[in-house]
This record gives structure tokens, C-alpha cells and sequence, in this order.
């Protein structure tokens, strides 16, 4: 018999890598066969925590179908981020604490959303409902999603939640949370080696927004300038890329880590809604967006309204 294959989003960041692998072994401890994998390539900080705990990163697949009748979703439910072949598989499971848009399944499932940070901390709830004992190894992937997502507890989107379950997870995988965490967004903030398709899509996603497909890329980095350098080169890319992908509109928001704000290149027809969407000014095709640094509570919400 198959195994059931679990993974997280396209373009997969360190939540979507770890949770697809924390999930998988709960499931496995609980008598499923399942085996972790990804829908992409890890980034530098995903492999950072991979390095630090000794896990070996997920295999990554471009369909499912093939290799299984079944699936689980962790850190993701709407199809256009999931696996090319979504439609032709049973889902099984879904944990995630995004929006739900685009998704509807033919047979019951287990769903479980929640308003927090990171999907790991709803999977840390569900270790603990089914009294499994969360291994060192698995804590501090666990714990690593939590920094992430929530930019070490700085983004709006964290909750107290997220602040307890990674001071526990902390304790079980003895890592302090301040100096592991700087390292950890650390290595996922040079950009230096990377060209720009790599910039724009090591973390990015496709939205439907009223009549648009609208991708928004986030980078994370300590200085916005080492991106607004390469300006010129990475709106090149996005127009090229929204040609062959027929995007609509293109955002990366490029976070500074440090300081909790962020600069948005944007290439599009629309691109004069998006900086009415923040009621800012768009200059050269950039916004300045002072305080945001969360996708997924302070941008997409907006461009929603705005294009609805």
C-alpha cells in the first residue's frame, strides 16, 4: 500500500517544510504510513534548521497522483499553492491558520485552522490531544516555524499561543529562543548569492483577488538596500514572469528583520490600486510600507478589499 504523502505550499518556507515533516511523524506514531514531502526547494533558513536539528530535508515532488491516492495538507488549503495534481487525489487532512479560499473536497476530511502564527503551533495542540511525546529534533523544527512566521515574535500575526508553545518547545529541544532565532533569520537573509528568480519566488504565492491572479513574493532580509539596488533587475523578472505565468500583478515585499518594516516593488496594470490599497504613494514602482512585515495579515487582507 502507498504512502500517504504530506506536504506544505509551493514555494515552501521554513512553517510549510517543518509542519509537513512534525505532522508526518505524529501520523506515524498514531499507525498512519506517511512520509513528508515538499513542493519545492528549502531556502537558506529552512536548511539552517534542518543542518541544526540533523533532519534530512523532504524529497520534493511536482505531482502526487502517481505515487498515491491519498494526501495531507499542512500550512496551505487553497489549490493554486498546493500540488499540480490536487484534483486528482483524496485529501485526507488539512492543518493550517491561513484563510480557506478555493477548496472544497467529494469526501469528509479532519480540518483543523486557527488564528495563530505558525501551523506548528496547532500541531504541537494535536501532539498533545493524542498524548504523543514530541521528540527533541521534532521541538526544535517546531520551534524554528514559530520564530519564523512570527519574525521572532515581532509580526502581528503572533499570538500568545505562538509565545507558549515556543518557550515549551524550547525547553524540550534546550535551545534559547533570542540567540537561536537571530541565527536562524539570519541565514535566511542574505540575499547576495541569489538571482532574482530566487528573490522573487523562494517565498511567494498566487492569490485570486476579484478578476486578478496576483503573486506576492516576500524576502527577508537586514538591509532593504541590498534588494532596492537590484530593483531594475528584479522588475525585468516579474514582468517576464508574469508574461509567461499570466500574473496579473506582481508584489515582492522585501521585510527588514531588524526593523519591523517593509518596501514593495510592484509590476502591473493595476499597481496604482495597490498603493491606493495602503493609501500610500507609489514611487518608481516601490511603496514604502512602515510596520508591515506580515503577507498574510497585513498585505494580502488589503489587496483583497481592493480588488474585490
Amino acid at each position: 500500500m502507498s504512502k500517504i504523502l504530506i506536504f506544505g505550499h509551493q514555494s515552501p518556507d521554513t512553517d510549510a517544510i517543518t509542519s509537513a515533516i512534525t505532522f508526518s511523524h505524529l501520523q506515524n506514531e498514531l499507525g498512519k504510513e506517511t512520509e513528508p514531502v515538499a513542493l519545492g526547494k528549502t531556502t537558506a533558513e529552512t536548511q539552517y534548521a534542518l543542518d541544526y536539528f540533523e533532519v534530512e530535508a523532504p524529497r520534493v515532488i511536482t505531482t502526487a497522483a502517481d505515487e498515491t491516492p491519498e494526501v495531507m495538507l499542512v500550512d496551505h488549503n487553497e489549490a493554486q499553492q498546493s500540488v499540480s495534481d490536487i484534483d486528482k487525489v483524496k485529501v485526507l487532512a488539512v492543518v493550517d491558520h491561513h484563510r480557506i479560499a478555493n477548496f472544497q473536497t467529494a469526501n469528509p476530511l479532519y480540518y483543523r485552522a486557527e488564528p495563530v502564527g505558525c501551523t506548528n503551533t496547532i500541531i504541537l495542540k494535536l501532539y498533545k490531544e493524542n498524548n504523543v511525546e514530541v521528540p527533541k529534533h521534532i521541538a526544535g523544527l517546531m520551534l524554528s516555524a514559530i520564530i519564523s512566521d512570527t519574525l521572532l515574535f515581532k509580526s502581528p500575526t503572533c499570538t500568545a499561543e505562538d509565545e507558549k508553545a515556543a518557550k515549551e518547545l524550547a525547553e524540550i529541544a534546550d535551545i534559547d529562543i533570542e540567540a537561536y532565532g537571530k541565527d536562524l533569520l539570519k541565514a535566511g537573509a542574505d540575499t547576495s548569492s541569489k538571482n532574482a528568480d530566487q528573490i522573487l519566488n523562494d517565498d511567494a504565492k498566487n492569490f485570486p483577488m476579484g478578476d486578478l491572479t496576483v503573486r506576492i513574493g516576500q524576502v527577508n532580509v537586514v538591509d532593504v538596500d541590498e534588494i532596492l539596488e537590484r530593483k531594475q533587475e528584479l522588475l525585468d523578472e516579474m514582468a517576464a514572469q508574469s508574461e509567461s505565468n499570466k500574473l496579473d500583478l506582481f508584489i515582492l515585499v522585501t521585510t527588514n528583520v531588524l526593523e519591523s518594516d517593509s518596501v514593495a516593488l510592484v509590476y502591473g496594470e493595476e499597481k496604482a490600486q495597490v498603493a491606493e490599497a495602503f493609501n500610500k504613494e507609489m514611487k518608481d514602482d516601490t511603496l514604502y510600507l512602515e510596520g508591515v512585515v506580515s503577507r498574510k495579515k497585513q498585505v494580502v487582507p488589503q489587496l483583497t478589499e481592493q480588488f474585490s
